[in-house]
């Protein structure tokens, strides 16, 4: 890949190729044949709150084009379309009346400020005009002014023209003709007053872009961008979210019902009479004070918040505590209950009210952005415009359907385009990356994906393979690096590396087709071929104790109550989009971290946690999120072994001759750091329009450190040395050591190779590291820490990059954790996990609208046997023997 990047830099401007000279080379003799190339990297999605799933893909940018060139205004006070009108508009309507039909021509009278009514009138006499339209009926100009104050409303017209209905050119130039004078003169309006019937009709044109009094913006792309001050909504500048009171901290147990106190800041002697004043003045409104507040209608709701006649509100109640902010208790009050909520002027949709006045077949953006891309796909496929607005559509529309089509293919259907980016899965976000590729349409390129698989359910890898053929089909190479078996059995070549991981691999142990695949012998072809396996536990744990959801509804979910055994490996499985990230990470894990430790993200809609909660005493979540924010970070630094190690170094005879302290090996502070690239080995050069490009310091070669420190030495190597061994060298390295203080380092270092990440280099950069291995490195430094506080830990699919091999290690680390007391939660797909579970969760039976139920619960004997499960269908398989 990068060498297929380096030659297409060759084809640039001078600009961009002065840093081609810089550029390593690839460590290779020779490459041949390489076409240009796009790789789709398994990187965690993007944590910028403005990023949607719609931005992402481009969607969003095609749709606001869309309703900017073809989009029809609309009155929210009468529903009328609103529509700068011309001369042509006139003469059309002049055409539709019955022929023989009397009318005038009139344009309104605009009397300059200070002007008097008499002066203005004389002034259009002067002009050549000679009648007045006022209050319905036609007067003589002069007969006004010569009345001591005229008799005219605020809508009087002057007459410019009388004319009657015939169908012939000259009646038609005339009144265009005369259309545009009065345009001219009524300052872009100009009316037809038409006798017809009995009583007589006033006709209004406007060139102006107003309707009902109000004046309206015209469409353009920025008036449905949340990026821009034009479209943002003001109050949350297009986040969708507000710093004000947090419903959940207000309401935290939505199994109680009002009368109970479920409203929480109406609790307490002084407080309760809000609740009194409340109880008493809903009742004329039926309100049900006995009911549980997740039970509640959406309109109940709503006057518990918002209140009405002499039911004061919670909103108003919080209105009175502002106003006494004076006093300490109240601002203490205020701040127990503030936290993130959902826009009250845009209600998450981000954008200003102006642009829901703006519409394409009756829908509005604020309403296609929360339709599920599949739903999203039918109304674009179904759309009927007029042949004018094909025209300016046809591209615009082939862009979107495309991307819908891609996205549907990739199985992410189920998600609104107004999703948040920082909200998606490790495997939707991969799969984001994948569909706004393939919405690009390149031919005779290179697609290099790592492990498109992530977070695919088995049911929805077919999809994905189809998709990667159609790749093919359209002259384009596809190379992927996985380790998913559906994937590896469809490929039309296969490359096994191997033998094993670091140091012991790195050679070519096969490469042909899937049918010479299973001569060769390697560890691959061990698990294709069945001689090799994770071998099914027998027998399954038992479990008494558990947490217990109740209520939950967040997203998809329907109201589902859910039971998560303790001290067992859970396993949460399902489709994509059936639901498992909205219960778990949304829902079970920050009510949790509440109720643990008082703080926590704003909690997923449910009604309460229940069950042995105090048998749990930590919760914690192990994503795929980067190690460290910063490039300096890397795993020695976050297992605290690189604190050792500098420790080791500083006490070198040397070293503490030079009066070197152990700062002096830190690549975080100044001292003996690099002072030219602070540490970091290499320096970044912007690229303006491109990726941007990292080159090796010159200054320290990528070593990081002064000479003077990398002259220090242990065992002949010095502190960049150490930085470059694999974990499985550096532990052998200080292992074989008599050295206490050595020992204790290979004794840090011991998790990672425990978790399978033996291979990788003590130094690396966090930010080189793929989501599964980050997530690998956090749970090295849970099993490094011998902890006996009870905990629950929760993974989002732990297997992301292992190979069959790799999990069998992860399954030793799940188990040690369970010996040590602790409870183990898994959201995953992979059947050789699923298959090891105590117990499994499936949700679905299909993701998005069609998900968010419990299809089968129980060991996966018990879910195998269910029909509707396609969780069950895959592990059938897998416990059959």
């Amino acid at each position: 890949y990068a060498e297929g990047q380096r030659r297409y830099v060759e084809s640039l401007s001078s600009y961009a190729r002065q840093f081609l000279a810089r550029l390593n080379k690839p460590e290779v003799d020779y490459i041949k044949g390489i076409p240009p190339a796009v790789a789709i990297e398994q990187k965690v999605n993007t944590r910028n709150p403005h990023s949607t799933v719609g931005t992402s893909t481009e969607v969003y940018d095609y749709m606001k084009l869309l309703f900017a060139r073809i989009g029809k205004t609309f009155s929210p006070v009468s529903g009328v379309e609103v529509k700068k009108h011309s001369v042509n508009d006139v003469t059309d309507y002049f055409m539709g009346l019955e022929e023989g039909t009397r009318l005038l021509l009139l344009f309104p009278i605009h009397i300059p400020k200070g002007r008097k009514v008499a002066d203005h009138l004389n002034i259009l006499i002067q002009q050549g005009y000679s009648r007045v339209l006022s209050k319905g009926e036609v007067h003589n100009m002069e007969d006004l002014v010569a009345e001591s104050t005229p008799k005219m409303d605020k809508n009087s017209f002057v007459v410019l023209d009388r004319l009657v209905v015939r169908n012939d050119d000259d009646t038609l130039a005339q009144l265009a003709d005369s259309a545009e004078t009065a345009f001219i003169e009524g300052h872009n309006e100009c009316a037809l007053f038409v006798y017809a019937g009995e009583k007589p009709i006033l006709q209004r044109f406007s060139k102006r872009f107003e309707a009902d009094g109000i004046s309206f913006v015209e469409p353009t792309e920025n008036t449905f961008s949340f990026n821009n001050p034009v479209g943002a909504c003001p109050t949350c500048q297009g986040f969708g979210n507000v710093i004000g009171y947090d419903k959940d901290l207000i309401i935290p147990d939505k199994s109680r019902s009002v009368y109970e106190d479920a409203v929480v800041c109406w609790k307490g002697e002084k407080m309760s009479q809000y609740k009194k004043e409340f109880i008493i003045g809903s009742r004329p409104y039926g309100f049900p004070v006995h009911t549980p507040y997740y039970k509640l209608t959406p309109e109940q709701k709503d006057l518990l918040w918002k209140g009405k006649g002499a039911a004061p509100g919670i909103n108003e109640f919080f209105r009175y505590v502002e106003s006494k902010q004076y006093k300490i208790q109240y601002r203490v009050m205020l701040a127990r209950y503030r936290g993130k909520t959902t826009c009250p002027d845009c209600d998450g949709t981000r954008l200003r009210k102006e642009a829901s006045y703006i519409k394409v077949a009756g829908k509005t953006m604020l309403d296609l952005v929360n339709l599920p891309v599949e739903t999203l796909k039918v109304f674009f496929d179904e759309l009927v415009l007029t042949e004018q607005e094909m025209a300016i559509a046809k591209r615009l529309l082939v862009e979107i359907k495309n991307r819908l089509s891609f996205l549907c293919d990739v199985g992410l259907g189920y998600l609104t385009i107004n999703r948040q980016s920082n909200t998606l899965s490790g495997g939707e976000s991969q799969r984001i990356n994948l569909a706004t590729s393939l919405g690009s349409s390149l031919v005779g390129s290179m697609y290099i994906l790592d492990e498109p698989s992530i977070g695919l359910h088995s049911r929805d890898t077919e999809n994905l393979v189809s998709v990667l053929k159609k790749l093919r089909a359209l002259g384009n190479s596809v190379i992927v690096v996985e380790h998913d078996e559906d994937i590896i059995r469809h490929a039309d070549y296969i490359i096994d590396i191997g033998p094993l991981a670091g140091r012991n691999g790195g050679e070519v142990v096969f490469e042909g087709t899937l049918d010479e695949l299973i001569n060769a012998n390697s560890l691959t072809t061990g698990y294709l071929k069945g001689t090799e396996k994770i071998e099914v536990p027998k027998p399954r744990r038992k479990w008494n104790n558990y947490i217990e959801i109740l209520g939950a509804s967040e997203n998809n979910l329907k109201n589902i109550d859910v039971k998560f055994p303790l001290n067992v490996m859970t396993v949460v499985t399902g489709v994509s989009g059936s639901g498992k990230s909205s219960l778990v990470k949304k829902i079970l894990f920050p009510a949790l971290k509440k109720l643990k430790q008082g703080v926590g993200e704003k909690t997923g809609s449910h009604a309460t946690v229940q069950g042995d909660i105090n048998l749990v005493e930590e919760i914690e979540f192990v994503d795929q999120n980067p190690i460290g924010k910063s490039s300096r970070s890397n795993p020695v630094t976050y297992l605290k072994a690189y604190d050792e190690i500098r420790a080791l170094f500083a006490n070198q005879k040397t070293a503490k001759t030079n009066l070197l302290k152990p700062a002096h090996f830190s690549f975080n502070v100044d001292g003996g750091r690099c002072d030219e690239c602070q540490g970091e080995g290499y320096i970044t050069v912007e690229m303006q329009f491109m990726a941007d490009v990292t080159l090796v310091c010159e200054s320290c070669g990528g070593k990081r450190f002064k000479d003077e420190i990398l002259d220090i030495k242990v065992h002949k190597k010095s502190i960049y040395d150490i930085l470059e061994l694999t974990v499985n060298e550096a532990i052998d390295f200080f292992g074989n050591s008599k050295v206490a203080q050595e020992k204790k380092i290979a004794a840090k270092l011991m998790p990672l190779q425990e978790v399978g990440l033996g291979y990788i280099k003590l130094g690396q950069s966090s930010n080189t590291l793929s989501g599964g291995e980050s997530q690998r490195v956090k749970l090295a430094f849970f099993l490094s820490k011998e902890r006996a506080a009870p905990t629950l830990f929760i993974f989002d699919e732990p297997t992301t990059g292992l190979h069959f091999h790799d999990i069998k290690t992860l399954l030793k680390a799940f188990n040690a954790l369970i010996k040590r007391g602790h409870s183990v939660l898994i959201i995953e797909h992979n059947p050789e996990v699923i298959k090891c579970a105590d117990w499994i969760i499936d949700l679905g039976p299909e993701g998005g609208n069609e998900g968010g139920q419990i299809v089968a619960e129980g060991t996966p004997e018990e879910v195998a046997k269910h029909k509707k499960s396609h969780t069950g269908k895959y592990l059938k398989e897998k416990l059959s023997p």
